[in-house]
């Protein structure tokens, strides 16, 4: 009789044993998405967390273009839904780069590559591939309860340095601080619906890098910048090349459909002249 009860009391206490380390691993998942893995380490164990200066990262802002109108036309339920899979898509997305997710703001989205881990000067790629698959995937994008409206978005991009540290005890967030942060602001908040604003200094990181086309925007005011010279990131090399050249074949296409058309319309208008042309010589006869 003991030691039945002591085996499915050792039974029961496995099974419970199990059960919690099941809800530590849920527990850790959620704080790590919520902090970077070795802050949300250190906050734990109790230990503090100073504030670490980056040299070199890349900040990327993206804003939903005319959201209060759109939001307009929807309850509060479906304005919390839409942006749950408007964002949803976006953290799809970045699962796939070296980027981390800071936080979203009403329709901002904000997110940074080169902190926590540092990546050189690859951030730059991270980004600028980020917001070329971001901007493709957005036009696939469909409100369910709104299927005839469209999202469109405005990115915005800069290159810098930036401090980061944690800000708070009882809901602690992991923040970004540093003029590379307001003028990633200024490219997003300056920038044109469905367009990629990116700084000068984000620009030359690209070239250096390669594989990708920007065009001049030329000078712009900036708010709190005075006068910059900004860009547009358009695409990337291989994908450049294949939309010149599909354009290309596109229009050798319509060149030879005209072709065709102009030469059927010739021989319509042949047989319809030798058509009236022997009615003419019966009637005569």
């Amino acid at each position: 009789m003991v030691e039945r009860y002591a085996e499915t009391l050792a039974d029961e206490i496995t099974e419970r044993t199990k059960e919690l380390v099941e809800e530590k691993k849920k527990s850790d998942i959620l704080l790590y998405r919520m902090l970077p893995k070795q802050v949300a380490d250190s906050l734990k164990v109790g230990r503090a967390v100073e504030p670490e200066n980056f040299e070199s990262v890349t900040v990327f802002f993206s804003d939903v273009v005319q959201f209060t109108n759109l939001a307009a036309k929807c309850t509060p339920l479906q304005v919390v839904n839409l942006l749950n899979e408007l964002y949803s898509l976006f953290d799809g997305y970045i699962e796939s780069h070296d980027v981390y997710k800071v936080e979203t703001i009403g329709d901002g989205y904000l997110c940074v590559s080169g902190l926590p881990h540092r990546n050189g000067t690859e951030h730059a790629r991270e980004i600028a591939s980020l917001s070329l698959i971001l901007m493709e995937g957005i036009k696939s994008f469909r409100i369910s309860h709104l299927p005839s409206e469209r999202v469109n978005i405005r990115i915005g991009a800069h290159s810098g340095s930036c401090t980061a540290g944690v800000v708070g005890l009882t809901m602690p967030r992991y923040c970004l601080f540093g003029d590379t942060v307001n003028t990633a602001s200024r490219m997003e908040s300056n920038g044109k619906p469905g367009k990629i604003h990116i700084s000068s200094e984000l620009n030359i990181l690209l070239h250096m890098l390669g594989g990708f086309v920007t065009e001049t925007r030329g000078e712009v005011i900036i708010k709190g910048k005075g006068v910059m010279e900004t860009y547009w990131l358009t695409s990337k090399v291989g994908d450049n090349f294949r939309s010149a050249r599909s354009d290309e074949i596109e229009a050798q296409l319509d060149e030879i459909s005209v072709e065709r058309v102009e030469k059927s319309e010739v021989t319509n208008k042949n047989a319809m002249y030798r058509l009236f042309k022997d009615s003419a010589v019966t009637e005569e006869l």
